[in-house]
């Protein structure tokens, strides 16, 4: 039903920015979007999530004042801007979503991967010191 595909990664040095897209083939109507991250060797971890509205998002510590996520509906694309990198951001990150029953706000359910129904195939950020 929905297919998301990432782009937007690649090599940058600390302190840089990058912006990652995710763009979706269906339509994602009342559909929670959301940015994980996974390093090697370390558990998949989430990063942002966004409701259909945008209205409501919510943001990992880690990455809270730097990250920002966004989405353009009429694109059906998700954003997630990353600023002030360093290089514990080293991962690839996935885009998910899920659908969100008309809610307005993010769960507690929204912040784990067991959730989300679609994934992208992931991309590669990786932050030189």
């Amino acid at each position: 039903q929905v297919q998301l595909v990432e782009s937007g990664g690649g090599l940058v040095q600390a302190g840089g920015s990058l912006r990652l897209s995710c763009a979706a083939s269906g339509h994602t109507l009342s559909y929670v979007m959301g940015w994980f991250r996974q390093a090697p060797g370390k558990e998949r971890e989430f990063v942002a999530a966004i409701t259909w509205s945008g209205g409501s998002t919510h943001y990992a510590d880690s990455v809270k004042g730097r990250f920002t996520i966004s989405r353009d509906n009429a694109k059906n694309t998700v954003y997630l801007q990353m600023n002030s990198l360093n290089v514990e951001d080293t991962a690839v990150y996935y885009c998910a979503a899920r659908p969100d029953q008309g809610r307005t706000y993010i769960s507690m359910a929204d912040k784990t991967s067991a959730a989300y129904n679609y994934w992208g195939q992931g991309t590669q950020v990786t932050v030189s010191s």
